[in-house]
Parts: structure tokens; C-alpha cells; sequence
């Protein structure tokens, strides 16, 4: 449903006060930040094409894109705010894990630290709204398909990038997607008991309120799973891509996001479930 997607950056402006709450459970993460600046952060590998660019050593190499108090910068699947003094941040992270923000309530992984004044939070773990708003509660399963469908297409409007691979925290890749068509539409009848029992594989998120025919827009993807080691090879060769743009997310989001594709895949019927070697 186009209404549930939300775009970060169409939707922070300036000189508003957002609260943050953990989308798992509601609870409030960071309770009163006014952001004076929203600023997008170049791509994740921008300092590697520096040394393409420069004839000398990085200049940028002693100037971190830290933000400040005021300040929320929005990358690809995350954005960066100042920790202040939020209780739920690690004071002295030692470890890769110790760096791991976790939600108070209920354990979730909300993002990780990045330096000692900096933190990132990821794009399907979090909800941002405005402090005179009301909390609204939205599915996981509804929430991570639209955060992850609107990543794949501002990707591919603003660099014309098609293949995608996502990655966990952990530093593993889960799946490889390819996006085929963003553009689909997904018709079903409700007068067809067949249609019902298929769409509930979704996590019954696409029921409309009412009328006898429900449309909803969609992107179709392809995409191998990579746990367990299969799909190395192909993995190994889009790793060494540049045409490939690495998507990372919590290692939990990325399980959730596989059995979503899955459960999308069965519900197709069987002539449409795969394309060459891959699913759609």
C-alpha cells in the first residue's frame, strides 16, 4: 500500500520535533529531538572513489561525517544521530558486539554505535514521527516489506542500480535480489475463497477494507537465498560487481525479509514461482 511507505526523506524537515520508538513494540527510544538539519550521507563506499578522484591521501580521511546535536543524516538503509546522553546506548563499546543498540523492552537490535557521540539506526527497525503525532503501530512483516521496497526503488531512480545484495550486521550476505519490475500491480477478487487463503500467506496485510476487487502496488524481484552457503559462487561473483549495491540490515531483519520473499514466492501460482535459477 503506497500510503504505508515512508520515505525519511520526503518526511523530516527541519525544525521539527520527532520521536523514535522501537517498531517491534512501540517503545519510545529517543523521546524529543528537534533536527535542525536533515542531510542524505554520500554512499557507503564513497571513500574508496576518493583515492579514484585524488592525486594526494584522502582529505576527508580526518573529517568523519559525524552528526551533531541537531543534526540527522539519512544513508541508504539507515540514518546517523548524535547519542547525547540516550540511556540505551553502550557507554565504552569494546566489542563488535558490545556496539549493538538494543531496545530496553524488548531486546530488538534498534541499530549500532558508531563512534562515541554517534549512532545508527536502521531504517526497519525504528519509527520516526512527529511529537505532536500518536504512535501508530504498524505489522512487521507490512513495515520491513515497505522499507525495504522503498530502498530498492529510490536506489534505482537515483543510480540506476538493479542488483542488490543484502547483507546482515554480522557481515554475512543472505540473499541476492534483482529488481525485475517496480511498477506491478497485484489484483485479487475477494469474491474467490482460492484468491483469500492465497494473499493470508503475506501475513493477511493486503486485505482491503472493503470493495470487491483489491489493487495494491508492488515491485517484483528475483532473488537466491544465500544461508547455509548455497548460491557461494553467484554471491561470491556479484560481491566483485560494481554494478551490485550492498544493502545492509540487522541479521534478524534479513531472516524476516527471506521468509517474506518466501512466503510472496508461494503464494504465485507454480508456472510464475521461478525465472531461470532464481525465485520471484
Amino acid at each position: 500500500s503506497t500510503d504505508l511507505v515512508f520515505t525519511l526523506k520526503e518526511s523530516l524537515k527541519p525544525n521539527k520535533n520527532y520521536i523514535l520508538y522501537c517498531q517491534s513494540c512501540g517503545d519510545t527510544i529517543v523521546k524529543d529531538r528537534k533536527f535542525l538539519r536533515v542531510l542524505p550521507l554520500p554512499s557507503d563506499n564513497w571513500s574508496d572513489l576518493v583515492e579514484e578522484w585524488c592525486c594526494h591521501p584522502d582529505p576527508f580521511a580526518r573529517n568523519p561525517l559525524h552528526p551533531q546535536h541537531g543534526d540527522c543524516f539519512l544513508g541508504d538503509t539507515f540514518f546517523l544521530l548524535n547519542s547525547g546522553n540516550e540511556s540505551h546506548v553502550p557507554e565504552s563499546p569494546k566489542s563488535k558486539e558490545n556496539t549493538r543498540v538494543i531496545c530496553k523492552r524488548c531486546k530488538t537490535m534498534l541499530g549500532e554505535t558508531v563512534s562515541s557521540d554517534t549512532i545508527k539506526y536502521y531504517v526497519t527497525e525504528v519509527i520516526i514521527q512527529l511529537a505532536e503525532g500518536n504512535f501508530s503501530p504498524t505489522p512487521r512483516s507490512q513495515f520491513v516489506q515497505s522499507m525495504v521496497a522503498q530502498c530498492l526503488l529510490d536506489l534505482s531512480s537515483a543510480k540506476s542500480t538493479f542488483r542488490f545484495t543484502i547483507k546482515g550486521d554480522d557481515g554475512k550476505t543472505y540473499i541476492l535480489i534483482w529488481l525485475l519490475n517496480s511498477d506491478t500491480l497485484l489484483v485479487e477478487s475477494l469474491g474467490s475463497s482460492f484468491s483469500h487463503s492465497v494473499f493470508t500467506l503475506f501475513g493477511n496485510i493486503f486485505m482491503p477494507s472493503s470493495g470487491s476487487v483489491g489493487t495494491w502496488n508492488a515491485v517484483k524481484v528475483l532473488y537466491q537465498p544465500c544461508i547455509k552457503c548455497r548460491n557461494k559462487d553467484l554471491a561470491d561473483a556479484w560481491e566483485n560487481d560494481l554494478g551490485v549495491h550492498p544493502l545492509k540490515f540487522p541479521s534478524e531483519t534479513c531472516l524476516e525479509l527471506l521468509l517474506i520473499l518466501g512466503s510472496s514466492t508461494s503464494s504465485l501460482p507454480p508456472s510464475l514461482q521461478c525465472m531461470n535459477s532464481f525465485q520471484v
